[in-house]
């Protein structure tokens, strides 16, 4: 494997949370993203376009924490506790498929691992117990 990180989840504060984080810990913001550069977005509400589908705050060469803003059309119940994903980054598709397999295993797959529009193959699960996960494999060369 080639690391991990913590995924949070916010209800349409990611980005205020975010300058907070920076004001605490530093570092620069990689990869803001907000949900009117989908194709998708256009069919948002103007308030829901605005929010965030992905941020990251590089603090240190090795740490980072990344988050989105979760939308009440999702139909995600969102409850402070439940607003997080450990992310498994894999050195390739198989390590992803081995991972992924293994801790869905009598879990609940929430998306399978697929080619993404970002360029990654990425999933999310929920093991047996509870704990969330998400499995990357970026093959893009880091910016």
């Amino acid at each position: 494997m080639i690391g991990t990180n913590t995924y949070l989840h916010f209800t349409g504060n990611a980005q205020e949370a975010f300058d907070f984080y920076k004001s605490v810990f530093g570092g620069e913001f990689k990869n803001i993203q907000h949900y009117k550069a989908l194709d998708s977005g256009k069919k948002m509400s103007p308030e829901d376009r605005e929010k965030l589908i992905h941020i990251t705050l590089q603090i240190a060469d090795n740490i980072s924490i990344m988050a989105s803003d979760v939308l009440d059309s999702m139909e995600i119940p969102f409850n402070a506790g439940n607003n997080f994903h450990i992310c498994m980054h894999t050195e390739n598709e198989q390590e992803a498929d081995r991972l992924f397999e293994a801790l869905s295993t009598e879990g609940t797959i929430e998306m399978p691992l697929n080619k993404t529009f970002w360029g990654a193959y990425f999933g999310m699960c929920r093991d047996k117990f509870g704990i969330q996960w998400m499995i990357n494999f970026d093959n893009q060369p880091a910016r």
